[in-house]
């Protein structure tokens, strides 16, 4: 590998991590209010509950399992949340592998200018399809956990 290849791997790696913070970005910026959702109106209504629980009259077990299932709400949401967003890098992920096969396949084709274009645009593309299944994997999330839209 060439000198002006090296660097045009290492310009397309410098954009390919620009593009993925891009990415963290927006999938932070669009789930937060899910996330404050989970982190207060959940966890706030389970500590609410947990409260209730401690009372002198019961017995040690039952304020255990009375406190265990005020956590079923938090728990359940955080894994739906935790399970949607690794389906969606998943997703991610195996887009970018696609690229990725697609470069290598170029590079040995020796049209290494051209495979870094085609990288580019397959990474580009592969980013703005995924940016593009945020809202809805947000409205899902919504629906899902039963947030109102007018309480945002």
């Amino acid at each position: 590998m060439n000198h002006i290849d090296a660097a045009e791997e290492r310009i397309v790696r410098d954009r390919l991590r620009q593009k993925l913070n891009e990415v963290n970005s927006a999938a932070q910026s669009q789930l937060s209010s899910v996330q404050d959702h989970v982190n207060f109106t959940l966890q706030k209504a389970y500590f609410k509950c947990a409260y209730e629980c401690f009372d002198r009259r019961r017995k040690h077990e039952d304020i255990s399992n009375c406190v265990e299932n005020c956590s079923v709400p938090v728990l359940q949401a955080q894994q739906l949340v935790e399970g949607e967003m690794a389906k969606f890098q998943e997703r991610l992920n195996r887009m970018l592998m696609v690229c990725r096969d697609k470069f290598e396949s170029a590079k040995l084709q020796n049209s290494n200018t051209d495979a870094t274009k085609g990288m580019e645009s397959c990474v580009n593309q592969a980013i703005e399809e995924n940016l593009k299944s945020l809202p809805h994997l947000v409205a899902k999330l919504k629906a899902s956990l039963a947030i109102d839209p007018t309480n945002e």
